[in-house]
């Protein structure tokens, strides 16, 4: 249950500087949430296949950023 919650916390930091960086603004608590776990399983993939692993929970803040930034772009693509 401890981990749920910090894959959560992680998510909800990771979408809301993924949200300040790309629109300016956040998501919204829900949506930050929801930007910030998808990040973090796209960036856990991605950081995987180049080998790269990152411990600690900035690790895990900086894999997950990097996976929602990478998800916003894509659905901003999509939109276009």
């Amino acid at each position: 249950m401890e981990n749920l919650i910090w894959f959560l916390i992680v998510g909800l930091v990771a979408g809301w500087l993924a949200g300040r960086v790309m629109r300016g603004r956040g998501f919204g608590l829900v949506g930050n949430l929801v930007i910030g776990v998808l990040g973090a399983i796209i960036g856990g993939y991605l950081f995987g296949l180049v080998g790269i692993s990152i411990g600690g929970i900035v690790g895990q803040i900086v894999i997950a950023f990097v996976g929602a930034i990478v998800l916003i772009f894509l659905l901003s693509m999509l939109r276009r």
